[in-house]
């Protein structure tokens, strides 16, 4: 396969290539067989469509359907809109901090074979860390909110499990009946902020194990041994953890705008995909360790697939998670009273209530509705396409690590 595909080579044509080779020698969960048809087919008469004619000149219209999984590059962008619209409605009017989670390489593989179970981790360590420092009288002494968002790659597709936190500067102190501003850096040290987030971590990491939640497959199976595993708890409370604090926002809507790149990204866009030259996939990465470079990586379209399965999510886990005044128990609650003591007014989403059509048009200005030949006549339906929306049969296994 000597042909070199230019900057149109996507994430979707390295599937058509080389999936069916990549399944022969790996045995899949039907979570990630799923996300690798419906990414390799998107958009294509494979999932379906319909025909739209235009009701003045008789113009005929082929659309097809979109695969809509999460973990698709090219069905994300409408989706991110909708959420940082939304969450910019809901937010109050002061200042934000980004807090940046991350867990230690020495659990990555461990992560992997035990997803839900060490994600759901993850976000319970995050948010009572924060939330209980920041009611700590020393810090804030009030009860503060935080959204958090899941990434578990990095620039390299490898594992990099971590969370981005959106915090605002400040609480609602319930004793006093008011809005508790903190001062102008991040009110809690993130030094104290790491010791209690690995302290929690772990000690739900521990429960986890002892009450048989997690799995022990693969290259990871003597880690269940009682003692191996006691061992890989010291190694990690004995070292720092790292969380990382970022030069505060002046308002919400420059720290949504910031998050929302982060909220519905997939583990690598067809942006960052460069070419595919023979059986290697070329694409752009940014290498951190060595001031933020820009680089060019070329891996083996088999080792390129496996990276990228590594990022698919359990069924229904939800990556994106409110916590404290933000939680839905409390807004209408804390939340509502935090707004009315701030004396401000949560605006209503402008994509409430829209339909694809005109949410498209909001924010791109394309009116798919008008004919694209007379520019008078009306797109109507007049044809639908039948066809498949996931693989026809269920696999069973296990991950391929």
């Amino acid at each position: 396969m000597d042909t070199l595909h230019t900057s149109s080579a996507e994430v979707g044509d390295v599937f058509a290539l080389f999936s069916e080779k990549y399944k022969r020698e790996h045995k899949l969960p039907l979570q990630q067989s799923r996300a690798m048809f419906a990414i390799e087919h998107c958009r294509t008469s494979v999932l379906g469509g319909h025909v739209d004619g235009c009701d003045r000149c008789g113009h005929k219209r082929i659309s097809y359907n979109s695969c809509r999984n999460r973990h698709c590059p090219k069905c994300q962008g409408l989706s991110r809109m909708k959420w940082v619209d939304k969450l910019s409605s809901t937010l109050l009017p002061v200042r934000y901090f980004h807090i940046v989670f991350t867990i230690p390489a020495e659990l990555n593989r461990l992560t992997l074979v035990n997803q839900k179970c060490l994600y759901d981790i993850l976000f319970k360590a995050c948010s009572e860390s924060l939330l209980m420092l920041a009611k700590d009288p020393k810090y804030l002494n009030a009860l503060t909110g935080l959204v958090a968002v899941l990434h578990t790659w990095g620039q390299n597709l490898m594992e990099h499990p971590h969370l981005h936190t959106l915090v605002p500067a400040g609480g609602w102190s319930d004793t006093n009946g008011f809005w508790k501003a903190s001062r102008k850096n991040f009110f809690i040290p993130v030094k104290v902020i790491s010791a209690v987030f690995r302290g929690k971590f772990l000690a739900l990491l521990k429960q986890a194990y002892c009450q048989g939640q997690l799995k022990f497959d693969g290259e990871i199976k003597p880690l269940g041994l009682k003692n191996n595993f006691k061992q890989l708890l010291d190694t990690l409370y004995g070292k720092p953890w790292v969380v990382f604090a970022k030069k505060p926002f002046k308002n919400a809507n420059h720290i949504v705008a910031y998050l929302g790149r982060y909220s519905h990204r997939v583990a690598i866009g067809n942006n960052r995909i460069l070419g595919i030259e023979g059986d290697h996939v070329v694409f752009k990465w940014k290498d951190y360790k060595d001031h933020s470079k820009q680089k060019t990586m070329k891996l083996p379209a088999m080792e390129f697939i496996r990276r990228f399965l590594l990022h698919i999510l359990p069924k229904g886990f939800c990556k994106i998670r409110y916590f404290g005044i933000f939680a839905s128990r409390n807004r209408k609650t804390v939340l509502a009273k935090c707004s009315k003591a701030l004396g401000y007014s949560f605006h209503k989403s402008r994509f409430t209530d829209l339909s694809w059509r005109q949410l498209l048009l909001l924010v791109s200005g394309i009116d798919v509705s008008l004919c694209p030949v007379c520019k008078k006549g009306n797109m109507i339906m007049i044809a639908v396409l039948k066809g498949f929306r996931g693989p026809p049969h269920s696999i069973k296994c296990t991950t391929a690590l």
